[in-house]
């Protein structure tokens, strides 16, 4: 049995030799088992043809993966060489077929695990199963990425997992161990399989398992893969999670134990002893200066404590005694960092040095920090607290201890995002929310009522300021508006000024020409004698006419109180108290003659009524009545109502609960609302919204006169009541009310009716005047006369409402395309500016929302108001009596002089408007009843079909485009494919030995280089700082 001398990439690498070092024939040797005579393999087949030669080395070639300059030089070898090392392939891969898959491996290692162990196989099995371990080894790090692939793929990273996993002791302690990590350690050189075995749940952890071996390579392999993992991102709380699960598996006290005591245990070996040691120490000072330990000073400390305790430091002193360079670079390594971190901590408490082996210096510390400070009495009472804990030594009081530390420990470590950098000792701590849980109670009332506080002065701040400014912007408005008003009216005084002129002198010529006239007739006619003298008589401008009646606005009604008649009155017994009302409809007496009423007589009723029972069922006091099951509880609730004045009120229940919601939205005093309606809101007291509210709550005549009643009674009377009757003072109120309300709402209204005046007079000047519509509209006519035929054929013109029917023919081709979307892209390519006809359109899609109903109704609104102000004025302006505090007078008048301009303008637009919209029709030939939302919603139609039509022509062209990129893409992948895959990854090279370079930097100590040469600059610097004998000497360091 023979078997190729080197593996496969080492012939290859041979192969290159003879390709590119010489011309010599290359030599493929092999050696048998039992011959030491290497012999050259010359090929026993015959060499085929050139042609048939080239094609089959260059399926070989392509096998071999190579650069483009290599497979040059491949190609230009001889005929002879060509075929030696096509045949010395071949023959290569017929030995090497059956272990050249992934499956094979996988499959053995699955028999391997199954069994109890390996020593028990004697002889040539025990040796072959053995040997596959190492060519699997082998394979992973020179078989192409594929096979790395493949065995990823193939769930060969578990199949070498369970293997460690259920290996028995023998197996632990024998090579079959240490080649099973050196496969792991082979899968995890390059990213694709380290990325797997990181993202593996439990290979971290089976790999530390490992460390229970005694053999000494396994271990120290071990300790490379943990040390190089730690300088994986993410690979530190990997490692730390792994070593807390071999603490658990090996069950020991601590987890980091099982590691000192191997570097402290002594051989016999040295080359052993040294690496090992080297390994261990390698991995500690990853584990402190990797990861969280980069950057936190507390975690390097935190975990340097945990070896301490196990006894590190005096085992590192007896480690000197090996004089061993790459050991002694590591020991220095552990203790700089040492010094240097105990240097940072007591700068930060300004002392020369901190002994952490003496609990009083410590004390002292923490004592002079804390001392007349917030945190001090907290320091002491855990003190004291310490102190009244168990002292007995047993397991309990143990615990109790255990916990205090855990509980400190990631007080120190954890992070403000809640992140423990150490395996979390006490689950679900969260130190942030705990220090926030335990805020002082007292600070947190008194930033409370601090907030309340402020909240309450915000919003009295937030009130006034937009109390200001409302009134503000009232005031810029009238402003505005008055300034308009004065322009417009100047305009207009200039304008009739010049007629004036203008008329004066035609009048005059007029005159002369008339007097001339005359005066010739009377020399012919008249006697001589005096002639009296004529005066033209003087024309004046005529005066614009007066508004038009109002309407859409009922009149102000007169204020219920005067009667029309005198009645008979009745002799009603009179009530000794004042009763609820009873909300009916009155018939006046005038109307009951000749009617059941006349046969009724009510007095008759009262001699049978209990009068005082009806007093006390429905009198207007509202005091609840208590009920006898429950006298004894209701004895504490008279008491407390007889502490209350009993409230009046005499107007309906639910009207007077809806009074008092408004007027506790309202928020004002009923002094305060009788002042602004009088000063007609100068303050802004009275929003819109509220003086609407207002108006519904209107005293009427029935609640005037049982308000007049108990006048006597004021102090008693409920809020609703008392606002009745405060407001039925006002003379006039309710149609103040309403006149300071239309007087708010003008603008608003007005500001709603002008924009659409304005969209009327735009989108029917846009219509007529536009050129690209009118080009559009040849296109759609021409289309038409060509498709139809008959008596809808030869048109000259055709209703707008046809543009929305020109979709609804559809393509004979694609019933997804219509004769729309056929004209959208033909003005495109022929009238580009006519496919942007919309731009000539802008108005008209808020024309098509205009209702003339509507706004004729809000214009007639307007109308009505400012009849029904002007009234209101008139009648005030009457009275001769009006207080200082009424100003309605004056801020009327200056409102009607503006609103009444402002309408008049608001009405000279409409007219514009409707001779505009009436032309456009007649422009497009269209009925003239025709409404504008009918007549500009057809355009607006057909403008959001047009857009959606040249939207679809897009999305077409653009898929098109894509299906067409798409085949010209799939034809050049198809003929590249092939070159493409034989083309190298050069990433894959490049990652190769990129695990390999971490774990030999790791082992030869070269990582921590720079951090050597910064600490000893730094110790350097503060040499004369720090006292020198504090710190611990470390031998090696500068020889």
């Amino acid at each position: 049995m023979s078997r190729v001398k080197h593996p496969q990439w080492s012939s290859l690498s041979s192969l290159f030799s003879c390709c590119f070092r010489g011309s010599d024939q290359p030599e493929i040797t092999y050696c048998h088992e039992n011959v030491s005579v290497v012999t050259v393999l010359e090929p026993t087949l015959p060499m085929p043809p050139a042609q048939e030669l080239n094609s089959m080395f260059t399926e070989l070639v392509d096998e071999l993966d190579l650069t483009e300059e290599h497979r040059a030089g491949m190609f230009a070898l001889p005929a002879e060489k060509k075929w030696q090392i096509y045949c010395s392939k071949k023959m290569e891969a017929e030995e090497n077929k059956a272990t050249s898959y992934p499956e094979f491996y996988t499959d053995q290692l699955k028999s391997m695990a199954a069994r109890k162990t390996l020593l028990t196989l004697e002889g040539e099995e025990g040796q072959d199963r053995h040997k596959i371990i190492n060519d699997l080894k082998t394979a992973l790090r020179t078989q192409p990425m594929r096979f790395v692939t493949r065995f990823i793929e193939v769930d060969g990273l578990s199949c070498i997992l369970n293997f460690l996993k259920s290996m028995d002791y023998e197996t632990a302690e024998s090579h079959v161990h240490t080649s099973l990590i050196g496969c792991l350690k082979a899968l995890m050189n390059n990213s694709q399989g380290r990325a797997h075995v990181l993202g593996h749940n439990e290979s971290i952890t089976i790999i530390a398992q490992s460390l229970a071996t005694e053999n000494i390579k396994t271990k120290v392999s071990i300790l490379e893969i943990l040390g190089a993992v730690c300088l994986v991102p993410g690979g530190h709380k990997k490692v730390l999670e792994a070593m807390l699960y071999f603490q658990k598996f090996s069950s020991e006290r601590t987890r980091f134990q099982n590691l000192l005591s191997s570097l402290d245990r002594s051989t016999g070996h040295y080359r052993d002893e040294v690496d090992l040691k080297t390994a261990i120490m390698s991995f500690i000072n990853a584990v402190l200066s990797q990861g969280p330990g980069e950057t936190s000073l507390e975690f390097r400390i935190h975990l340097r404590y945990e070896f301490l305790m196990l006894g590190i430091q005096p085992v590192i002193d007896k480690l000197r005694s090996h004089a061993n360079v790459t050991l002694d670079r590591h020991l220095d390594f552990f203790e700089m960092l040492r010094n240097e971190d105990e240097a940072l901590m007591s700068k930060r408490f300004d002392v020369g040095h901190i002994e952490t082996k003496s609990a009083s210096q410590m004390f002292e510390l923490i004592k002079k920090n804390l001392n007349h400070t917030e945190a001090y009495p907290h320091f002491l009472s855990a003190l004291q607290h310490c102190v009244t804990m168990p002292y007995k030594q047993n397991s309990t009081t143990l615990q109790y201890w255990v916990i205090l530390d855990r509980i400190v420990q990631q007080l120190v470590l954890q992070t403000d995002k809640g992140e423990n950098p150490d395996v979390a000792l006490l689950e679900d701590f969260n130190v942030k929310r705990i220090v926030h849980m335990l805020a002082k109670e007292n600070e947190i009332k008194q930033w409370k009522e601090q907030a309340d506080k402020m909240r309450k002065e915000h919003q009295n701040l937030q009130q006034r300021f937009e109390k200001k400014e409302r009134e503000c912007d009232t005031r810029n408005k009238e402003k505005d508006d008055m300034m308009e008003t004065m322009h417009k009216i100047k305009d207009k005084l200039e304008q009739e000024s010049k007629n004036h002129k203008q008329a004066k002198l035609v009048v005059a010529e007029l005159s002369a020409q008339l007097q001339q006239f005359n005066s010739k007739c009377f020399w012919n006619l008249v006697p001589p004698g005096p002639i009296p003298s004529t005066s033209a008589p003087s024309i004046s401008p005529p005066r614009p006419p007066p508004p038009p009646p109002l309407f859409g606005m009922a009149p102000f009604a007169p204020l219920p109180g005067a009667s029309l008649g005198a009645a008979q009155k009745k002799n009603i017994p009179k009530p000794s108290s004042p009763l609820k009302s009873f909300n009916w409809s009155k018939l006046p007496e005038s109307k009951t003659e000749e009617t059941i009423w006349m046969e009724i007589d009510d007095l008759n009723v009262f001699k049978v009524l209990d009068l005082e029972e009806f007093q006390r069922m429905f009198s207007a006091y509202q005091k609840p009545q208590p009920h006898n099951e429950k006298q004894s509880k209701d004895t504490e609730d008279d008491h407390a109502f007889a502490k209350k004045v009993n409230e009046l009120s005499v107007i309906d229940g639910r009207r007077a609960q809806n009074c008092n919601i408004l007027l506790s939205r309202l928020k004002l005093t009923n002094d305060e609302i009788r002042h602004a309606i009088l000063t007609m809101d100068e303050q802004e007291d009275l929003p819109k919204d509220m003086l609407e509210q207002l108006l519904k709550f209107v005293p009427e005549k029935s609640d005037i006169e049982l308000l007049e009643d108990h006048k006597h009674e004021l102090d008693r009377m409920a809020r609703a009541d008392r606002f009745l009757y405060d407001m039925s003072r006002i003379n006039h109120y309710q149609e103040r009310l309403q006149s300071l309300y239309f007087k708010k709402k003008f603008a608003e209204r007005v500001a709603e009716v002008k924009p659409k005046i304005k969209a009327l007079c735009l989108a029917s000047k846009e219509v007529v005047q536009s050129g690209t519509l009118r080009q559009l509209l040849e296109v759609v006519l021409a289309f038409g006369n060509y498709m139809n035929k008959g008596q809808r054929a030869n048109a000259y013109g055709f209703k707008v409402s046809s543009l929305n029917k020109i979709a609804d023919t559809k393509s004979s081709t694609d019933k997804n395309i219509t004769l729309l979307h056929y004209i959208v892209s033909l003005l495109e390519e022929k009238y580009p500016k006519v496919a942007a006809f919309s731009e000539e359109l802008q108005s008209v899609p808020e024309a098509s929302k205009v209702n003339m109903a509507e706004l004729e109704k809000d214009i007639n609104i307007l109308r009505s108001g400012l009849k029904s102000v002007e009234a209101e004025l008139q009648y005030q302006q009457a009275q001769s009596s009006q207080g200082p505090v009424d100003k309605f007078v004056p801020v009327l008048s200056q409102f009607i002089t503006v609103a009444s301009f402002s309408f008049s303008d608001i009405e000279e637009s409409l007219s514009e408007a409707k001779e505009l919209f009436a032309k456009a029709l007649r422009h497009f030939a269209e009925d003239s009843y025709m409404l504008p939302d009918q007549f500009f919603g057809i355009f607006n139609n057909f403008l959001t079909a047009f857009s959606e039509a040249k939207l679809d022509n897009y999305n077409i062209a653009r898929r098109k485009e894509e299906e067409d990129r798409r085949a010209l893409m799939e034809a050049q992948l198809k003929r590249d494919r092939e070159a493409r895959i034989r083309k190298t990854k050069a990433s894959v090279k490049g990652e190769d030995s990129e695990f390999d370079d971490l774990v030999s930097a790791l082992r030869s100590g070269e990582l921590f280089d720079e951090d050597l040469s910064k600490m000893h600059h730094r110790k350097r610097r503060r040499h004369n700082l720090v006292d020198s004998s504090r710190e611990r000497p470390v031998t090696k360091l500068n020889q």
